[in-house]
């Protein structure tokens, strides 16, 4: 005989959470990110569930059904109009948003098209010959490499790893234009993050529940024992957000990019 729970016991739903990107099994950063998720996950009262969603498959009506959005590593992206909507989307409704390495770089495109104003900036990954590169080729690779870098104090990124120094692993040819910098800190975004030479490593929106780009890959460092903080601290904004039903009743009707 089949018991049923009684009407009256809610019975507590996964979170959703779409990570954007083509997933590749023998890109190591692709598995490093389910497996990051996995070992901050088994530390929090709450379970979330992971969907890796293809760039060329990305609606925003269907991003609804998610608590929260990771832009993976691994560009370039089969379509990147559609990653930028679904980055501005995040950002104008609250939604929880993690982009690291590829991520990162489509955070800054997005942020220098709608809330700068550049309607043309774009990324030498997918135009090297782009009138307004934000996104540029690094003169040297950080692909493969291990880095030291500072957080600037007071920042959300400084309080979450409880430290203003940290070693992180890379895995990008691409980062932000030097030339560009002056003009990224015209707007609400913050440097959170610069490596020895103050390149820029880390970018979050202060009055955002959690929108933060990370050149590196930090889940390249989690281990079972040791979640990384970052990605700790993006499953705990997910779920303080609340499932996307419950953030449509307390904000009224989200805004469809």
């Amino acid at each position: 005989m089949v018991k049923h729970a009684p009407e009256n016991i809610d019975v507590p739903r996964a979170l959703q959470i779409a990570i954007l990107g083509e997933f590749n099994p023998e890109f190591p950063p692709h598995l490093a990110t389910d497996s990051a998720i996995l070992h901050s996950n088994r530390r929090l009262p709450f379970q979330v569930r992971t969907h890796w969603l293809s760039t060329q498959d990305i609606r925003i009506e269907s991003l609804k059904e998610y608590a929260g959005i990771w832009v993976a590593p691994g560009s370039p992206y089969k379509n990147m109009d559609k990653t930028l909507s679904a980055i501005r989307y995040a950002r104008e409704n609250d939604v929880p948003c993690f982009g690291t390495c590829g991520g990162f770089q489509h955070i800054v495109i997005e942020y220098a098209r709608n809330v700068l104003g550049y309607r043309d900036a774009h990324h030498a990954e997918y135009d090297p010959y782009a009138s307004s590169l934000f996104i540029s080729s690094l003169t040297c690779s950080l692909a493969g490499r291990e880095m030291p870098l500072s957080f600037v104090p007071g920042s959300k990124v400084a309080q979450i790893y409880g430290t203003l120094q940290a070693t992180e692993n890379y895995y990008c040819n691409f980062g932000v234009n030097p030339d560009m910098v002056s003009l990224l800190k015209n707007g609400p975004m913050q440097i959170a993050g610069s490596d020895r030479e103050g390149e820029i490593r880390v970018l979050e929106l202060p009055n955002h529940p959690f929108f933060i780009a990370t050149l590196f890959v930090p889940q390249l460092r989690s281990r079972v024992d040791r979640p990384h903080p970052l990605v700790t601290a993006f499953l705990k904004a997910v779920s303080e957000s609340g499932a996307p039903d419950e953030r449509e009743r307390r904000a009224g009707r989200l805004s469809v990019v």
